[in-house]
């Protein structure tokens, strides 16, 4: 077979037909790096939001727990405040101090803080007022008495401390 010059050489043809331009090959490899720098950032802001939401669930079962874990606090904070008489009474009290204690360090390891209440001027944030009572010596809205104890979780409030307020 003779080379006709008018007929097309096909290998020729389509070698010439995948050759690319080097500036056309330049802005594809631009434009995959981009899509690659873009999804990138998001596979990123996507893992750093799951795990956000993966934290607060935590702090609010923890929180919940903890909620419950209260009233148990304030059952031992009454038992060692009642007056010992008889026998074998020391022995209780001591008892009931080692449950308090190991209690509160519990607390404290999760982060659970006291709110101190007595002596700080009255803060709606803080505390819950059940009366006012006029109080010589004493700034007016100053805590005077703390009816059951507040706590926080970190800067989260669990519950605000029951309080008497001093009145001008």
């Amino acid at each position: 077979m003779e080379d006709n010059p008018n007929e097309p050489d096909s290998v020729n043809d389509a070698a010439a037909a995948t050759e690319v331009a080097p500036s056309e090959l330049q802005r594809q490899r631009d434009e995959y790096y981009d899509r690659l720098l873009r999804k990138t950032a998001e596979f990123d802001n996507y893992r750093k939001r799951t795990e956000r939401e993966r934290q607060a669930l935590g702090d609010a079962a923890a929180a919940n727990v903890i909620e419950e874990l209260l009233p148990l606090m304030d059952n031992l904070d009454r038992a060692l405040k009642a007056e010992a008489g008889g026998e074998g009474t020391e022995a209780y009290r001591r008892g009931v101090e080692l449950i308090h204690e190991q209690l509160d360090a519990i607390l404290r390891k999760r982060g659970v803080r006291a709110i101190d209440a007595v002596g700080a001027d009255f803060d709606p944030n803080y505390h819950q007022a059940v009366s006012y009572e006029p109080a010589e010596g004493r700034r007016e809205g100053e805590v005077i008495e703390e009816f059951r104890r507040g706590y926080m979780l970190g800067d989260r409030l669990l519950r605000p401390s029951m309080v008497k307020v001093a009145k001008g």
